[in-house]
Order: structure tokens, then C-alpha cells, then sequence
């Protein structure tokens, strides 16, 4: 019986946590979990491990965390581990033809889209931002350009309507985990089946900026919708609120709903009890959970008893007072 494939996991995101404890509670032969060195997280800027690291350590498995995965000295490292195949998930950094090269096997990644669609550092947010009904994972082979190697393995699920990003990529991460296992196994016994992207289907997905949950309120409704959603948990949506003779203010939108009314973009067109109604490009926006920095989110009737929003108010970009000449 041949002896079991040794297997170096390369992960740091939460993504990526359910494909290693499904390998483990398979019982397939994780040598090692390689994962980004503890950052400075909070307002305490405290080094906080992330959740795979700390399971790793739990279940008794090694743990390195080169600053550069690709340098000679951590090529090394693993090197001294005998791997046979990497397996990767929300890593955070892109491995190189060198590393590639040393397991005999080489590498598989597990990617938040339906590839070609949505390559890149957030596909999950990107598809739910740009109205998509259906969200997947696909398993990879891993080349040393992003997500663009063949692929062995896809799984589809709808989109719900007000899923959050952080609440799909929770799901899609589960759906994921026996999907690499099953690829393992079709690795190991040389049955598994690579198709090719198709280069002219490919679509991007750049990573997330602070900038990019600003609300445009000119967008119709549904589009103002699924940012919302799309920018959950990081780096959430917001807007300002135009206050009358006071700076505007920052307020942030957690859960919205889009609802049959109309008005010019950004206006409030209804401040009252539990409801919070901005108008978009076409139809309008409930503002449901909302958020003052600093402060707690809170059910929006909460926070119109202690903010006194009123009707034709507008929410929207902050203007700048015009320079003095």
C-alpha cells in the first residue's frame, strides 16, 4: 500500500478553515500548515492569530509563517517537509514556479467563484455587488498566475436575495472543503480531469477598498441593495447624511431593503417610527440596521429616536466649501 499523500495547506482567511479541518477529520496527512505571519488587528494593534493557525496548533500540526513564502530560506523549509501535493485557500500570497515545482503533485487551490468568472482577491463580494443569482467554488491547478490555472472540480448555489458576502463565503467555504478532498482522491489515483478557462469568459474581482462601500445614490435601488450586502462584513457600506447647518455625518448601512417609491436620488423621503426611506436612481432604499462610527449598530427606529432625520434631507457625498478668493 503506498504510503499517504503528504500534504502542505496554505491558508489564513476564514475561507479556508473548513477545507483544513475536513482534511484532517478525513484523515489525509497534513505535514504542515503554512499561513501569513499574526498582523496587528483592533485599536490595540494586539498580533492576533488567525482561526486555521489556532486549529492547526489545537490538532497538534506545524505551523510556519514566512514573511515571504518564495524566498530561498522558506523554499527550504518546505522543502524539509517531503510534501506531495500543496493545497491552498485564501492564502494571501501567490506562489511561485519554484515552489510549484516541489511537490510532485504540485498545487490545487480552492476559488470563491464559478472560474473564469471573477478571478481575483474578492469574488464572493464582487458577484453578490454585481447581481449575480449564483455563486460556486471551483478547485484549481495552481500556476503562478492568479487563479487562472485548469480546472477539476466545480459546485454551484443560488444567491439569496439579502445574503450577505461574509454570509455566502461562509456557505460557499463549506461547500468547498469535501470538493478538495474529492479532488485529492481522483490525484492520487490518476483519475482526475483538468479542463481549460475559457480566456475570453474571464472577469476580474480586485480586492476591496474602504472607498468602495461608498453609496451612490443615483444607482437604482437593487444595485444600492447588493452593495450593501456585498460590503458585509468588510469594509461596509456608508453615506453621509447632509445635516442642516452641522458637518455632514457618517453613517453606516448595514441591511437595507429596496421598496416601490421614488424621489430625487439621496432624498429622504420618509423619517418616521421604523422607517428610513432614501429614493435611488429608480425605486428606493429602506435603511433597516445603520451605524454611526464609533457607536453600535443599531435598528434604524433606535437610531431615528436619537437622530431627527427629516423628510427631503439628503444623503449622499459630502461637498467641499468652495475656496476663498
Amino acid at each position: 500500500m503506498p504510503p499517504p499523500t503528504r500534504i502542505i495547506m496554505f491558508g489564513t482567511g476564514d475561507f479556508a478553515l473548513p477545507t483544513f479541518l475536513h482534511l484532517h477529520d478525513q484523515g489525509f496527512a497534513i505535514a504542515a500548515l503554512v499561513t501569513q505571519p499574526d498582523r496587528p488587528q483592533g485599536r490595540k494593534q494586539e498580533l492576533i492569530p488567525s482561526l486555521i493557525k489556532l486549529a492547526a496548533i489545537e490538532r497538534g500540526i506545524p505551523v510556519e509563517q514566512p514573511e515571504n513564502v518564495n524566498a530561498p530560506s522558506a523554499l527550504g523549509m518546505i522543502q524539509n517537509y517531503h510534501p506531495d501535493l500543496f493545497v491552498t485557500a485564501a492564502y494571501g500570497q501567490i506562489l511561485s514556479a519554484d515552489l510549484l515545482a516541489i511537490p510532485r503533485f504540485g498545487g490545487i487551490n480552492l476559488h470563491g467563484s464559478i472560474l473564469p468568472s471573477y478571478r481575483g482577491a474578492a469574488p464572493v463580494a464582487r458577484a453578490i455587488q454585481h447581481g449575480e443569482s449564483e455563486a460556486g467554488v471551483t478547485v484549481i491547478r495552481m500556476t503562478p498566475k492568479i487563479d487562472a490555472g485548469g480546472m477539476i472540480a466545480v459546485a454551484r448555489t443560488p444567491i439569496g436575495p439579502d445574503e450577505t458576502a461574509g454570509e455566502l463565503e461562509q456557505r460557499l467555504a463549506d461547500l468547498g472543503a469535501p470538493l478538495i478532498a474529492q479532488s485529492i482522491s481522483e490525484l492520487e489515483t490518476g483519475t482526475v480531469q483538468v479542463l481549460p478557462q475559457v480566456k475570453s469568459l474571464v472577469t476580474k474581482a480586485p480586492k476591496l477598498r474602504k472607498e468602495d462601500g461608498l453609496i451612490d445614490w443615483t444607482k437604482p435601488a437593487q444595485g444600492v441593495h447588493n452593495l450593501v450586502r456585498a460590503m458585509q462584513p468588510w469594509p461596509v457600506a456608508f453615506t453621509f447624511w447632509h445635516r442642516p447647518e452641522r458637518d455632514p455625518l457618517r453613517v453606516i448601512v448595514h441591511r437595507t431593503a429596496v421598496v416601490d417609491a421614488q424621489g430625487s436620488p439621496g432624498t429622504v423621503i420618509e423619517a418616521e417610527r421604523d422607517r428610513l426611506i432614501v429614493a435611488a436612481g429608480i425605486e428606493a432604499v429602506q435603511l433597516i440596521t445603520v451605524q454611526i462610527e464609533g457607536k453600535k449598530a443599531l435598528p434604524v427606529a433606535d437610531f431615528l429616536n436619537g437622530h431627527h432625520v427629516q423628510r427631503g434631507e439628503m444623503m449622499g457625498v459630502p461637498t467641499k466649501p468652495a475656496p476663498h478668493v
